[in-house]
C-alpha cells in the first residue's frame, strides 16, 4: 500500500508536539538551544537529530514528535539566534537605524559562524524574523518609498552583511588551518602577484597597484558597502 503523499508544511503551524501521551518533556526552545550549542561548538555539520537527542538526554525517535525534519530544526535554530537582535525604538534617522541593524546582524553571525550557511528565503518567515522585518520597516517609516522597495532594501542590506561576514569567517577558518602564519602566506602571495604584474601583461592592474595606499581597511570597506546600498534607495541622493 502506497504511503501518504508528502505535503509542504510550515513548522510554525504545527503544535509544539504531535501525538498523544504525557506532557511534552521539551519545548521547541529547548531543542533549538541544544542544536545551537552543538553548531557553535562543532559546526553545522555536527547537528543531527541523534546528536541533539543525546544533548537533551532523550531518544532520537522521540525527537521527531517535536521536529519532523532536519530542515525544521535549522529553522528553529535560525529563529533562536534571531532573538538576539536588540530592537531599539526607531530614532527617526532611518540610515543610522538600518546601519545599527546591519552591525547587529554581523555580530550575531560572528557569534554563531554557521548562520550564513542557512541564510536562505526558505527560512525567512519565523517569528523572530518577522519581528526583525517589522522593526526594519518601522525604522524606514520616515522614508517615502513603497513597502516593496523597503523590503528590497532590507534584503540587499542583509545580503551584503551575509556575504561579507561569510568571507570573514571563511578567511579566519582558512588561516587557522594553515601550517604557517598569515603574514608568511601573504608575503608569498604578494611576491607572486608582483611578479605577474611586472610582466606587463596586466597594465591596468599595474596602474591600480601603483595607486595602492596601503593595507586594506576591512572595517571601512564594510561601512562603504553598507552605505552604497542605502544611498541607492535614498531619494535625496
Amino acid at each position: 500500500m502506497a504511503g501518504r503523499k508528502a505535503v509542504p508544511e510550515v513548522i510554525w503551524n504545527r503544535p509544539e508536539r504531535t501525538g498523544r501521551g504525557p506532557r511534552p518533556s521539551y519545548s521547541r526552545a529547548d531543542i533549538a538551544a541544544a542544536a545551537v550549542r552543538i553548531a557553535d561548538a562543532q559546526g553545522l555539520d555536527a547537528v543531527s537529530m541523534r546528536h541533539v537527542a543525546a544533548e537533551l538526554g532523550c531518544g532520537t525517535m522521540s525527537l521527531y514528535n517535536y521536529v519532523p525534519r532536519k530542515e525544521d530544526l535549522y529553522e528553529l535554530m535560525l529563529d533562536a539566534v534571531g532573538a538576539e537582535h536588540n530592537f531599539e525604538d526607531p530614532s527617526g534617522d532611518w540610515r543610522a537605524d538600518m546601519l545599527r541593524n546591519a552591525h547587529q546582524t554581523r555580530v550575531i553571525m560572528h557569534r554563531h559562524p554557521w548562520v550564513p550557511r542557512l541564510m536562505a528565503g526558505v527560512y525567512g518567515f519565523s517569528p523572530n524574523t518577522l519581528r526583525y522585518l517589522e522593526h526594519c520597516l518601522a525604522c524606514l517609516e520616515p522614508l517615502d518609498l513603497p513597502y516593496s522597495t523597503k523590503m528590497e532594501m532590507v534584503a540587499l542590506l542583509n545580503g551584503v552583511v551575509t556575504t561579507y561576514t561569510a568571507n570573514e569567517l571563511a578567511t579566519a577558518e582558512r588561516t587557522r588551518s594553515m601550517p604557517w602564519s598569515e603574514e608568511e602566506e601573504n608575503a608569498v602571495r604578494i611576491a607572486y602577484l608582483s611578479s605577474q604584474v611586472a610582466t606587463g601583461a596586466y597594465p591596468r592592474l599595474a596602474e591600480a597597484f601603483m595607486e595602492d595606499s596601503g593595507p586594506i581597511d576591512l572595517e571601512a570597506m564594510f561601512e562603504r558597502a553598507l552605505g552604497r546600498v542605502l544611498d541607492g534607495f535614498d531619494p535625496k541622493r
